[in-house]
C-alpha cells in the first residue's frame, strides 16, 4: 500500500517558470561569455602555433546551450507542490531528490518575491520561514502571483486559528 503523502498528486509550476528560468539562464550565460570570447581572441592572436578558431568557444556554446534550453525545462518537469489541509509539501529534483512537507504550524512568517523578469510574467515565489537551521527556508518559485498570494493567505488563516 503507498503512503498518502507520496500518492499525493502534484500540482505543477505555472509553464512561464520554464520561460523566465531561461532568461535568467541566458543573461548569466552572456556575462560569462566574455571571458570565453577574450580567450578565443588571446589563443588565435598569440602565437602561430595557435589552435583553429572555435576551440574554446564552440564547447562553451554548447555547454551554454544545454544550460539555457534543456535544464530549464529538465528542473521544470521535476517539481511540484501539493497543498494539505495543515501543511505544504514541494518536491523538486531528479538526481538530488527533495521531498520537503512543512507543517504550517511551523512556520513563522511567509514571504511572496517577485524579480522583474517574474514580475513581466505574472509570476511569484512563495518562502515560508520556519525555526530551526536545517531547511529552515523553502521557496517555491514559478507560481502566479495571485496563486502565490492566495497560499499565503490560507497559510495566514491557519496559523491565526491555531494560535487561537
Amino acid at each position: 500500500m503507498e503512503d498518502t503523502e507520496e500518492s499525493a498528486a502534484l500540482t505543477k509550476l505555472h509553464p512561464d517558470h520554464v520561460k523566465v528560468t531561461r532568461i535568467v539562464a541566458s543573461i548569466w550565460m552572456l556575462l560569462l561569455a566574455i571571458p570565453f570570447v577574450i580567450a578565443e581572441v588571446a589563443q588565435t592572436l598569440g602565437d602561430e602555433r595557435a589552435l583553429p578558431m572555435g576551440v574554446v568557444f564552440i564547447p562553451w556554446m554548447i555547454l551554454a546551450i544545454f544550460i539555457v534550453y534543456r535544464l530549464p525545462l529538465r528542473r521544470y518537469h521535476f517539481r511540484g507542490f501539493d497543498m494539505g489541509a495543515d501543511r505544504i509539501r514541494i518536491v523538486r529534483g531528479y538526481l538530488f531528490h527533495s521531498d520537503t512537507i512543512v507543517p504550517f504550524g511551523r512556520i513563522q512568517h511567509i514571504d511572496v518575491d517577485q524579480g522583474p523578469i517574474q514580475r513581466r510574467y505574472n509570476l511569484a515565489t512563495l518562502t515560508v520561514h520556519t525555526a530551526g537551521n536545517h531547511n529552515s527556508t523553502v521557496s517555491l518559485p514559478g507560481l502566479l502571483h495571485e496563486d502565490a498570494i492566495a497560499m499565503r493567505e490560507e497559510i495566514r488563516s491557519h496559523i491565526r486559528r491555531e494560535s487561537l
